[in-house]
């Protein structure tokens, strides 16, 4: 089988560290979907404004394996349980293709590049190829009583995020939310447990570096890439 890249997605994020485990776990990251010449006819997407939600099938672009394992360490659980790749969403699979669902914000006609989506609550880097694009159906895609396996256990865990007032002035205000949603839901390696170790996500051209002590993380510095 072959697969057609239809689109590539545009978002703030230049590398994999710090972007959420799961699409809409912070709402308000914003991304725009741009297709390629070939699929920038506007019939494919006719009355696409009419659904509320998109399902994005895409490819783990960075993940680079030239063999798939049975097992994989979800570094959630600290990295040391093995568990079914197919029982996890590892980037680590015998196809490195990516399921997303995202909030369809609205639809533009840019000059150049033709219609353009502009979605909300993604998961992924910038360029990350999109392969296809189907609506979300709430009353067949959503199972409100569905178990959620050994993923729930980490469900509940966040970390408190202080900013200091001097750093802080550092910040877009309209990227504040955002900042501390990306934060909170602690981008670290669960076995790696350093409390001198400063971390850096890099996010809308900007390095934001942070330190962990116990459920408090700490932003230290904001320096332009």
């Amino acid at each position: 089988m072959e697969l057609k890249q239809i689109a590539y997605i545009k978002t703030s994020f230049p590398d994999k560290f710090g972007v959420p485990r799961q699409s809409g776990l912070v709402k308000g990251l914003r991304g725009k979907i741009i297709f390629l010449p070939e699929f920038r006819t506007p019939d494919a997407l006719r009355v696409i404004e009419g659904y509320s939600h998109l399902w994005l099938i895409w490819g783990f672009s960075e993940s680079h394996k030239s063999e798939w394992s049975a097992t994989v360490a979800p570094p959630r659980l600290g990295g040391k349980k093995r568990m079914g790749v197919f029982a996890t969403r590892s980037p680590y699979r015998p196809n490195p293709i990516g399921l997303s669902s995202v909030e369809l914000e609205s639809v533009e006609v840019d000059e150049k590049l033709g219609t353009v989506l502009n979605v909300r609550g993604i998961d992924m880097i910038d360029n990350t190829p999109i392969y296809d694009i189907k609506p979300y159906l709430a009353y067949a895609d959503s199972h409100p009583d569905a178990r959620g396996g050994f993923a729930n256990e980490v469900l509940e865990h966040h970390l408190k995020v202080e900013i200091p007032e001097n750093v802080e002035k550092l910040i877009d205000e309209n990227e504040r939310d955002n900042i501390i949603g990306l934060l909170s839901e602690d981008p670290r390696s669960a076995y790696i447990h350093d409390e001198e170790r400063v971390w850096g996500i890099y996010y809308g051209g900007k390095n934001i570096r942070f330190r962990v002590v116990g459920d408090l993380l700490t932003v230290t510095d904001i320096e332009d890439m």
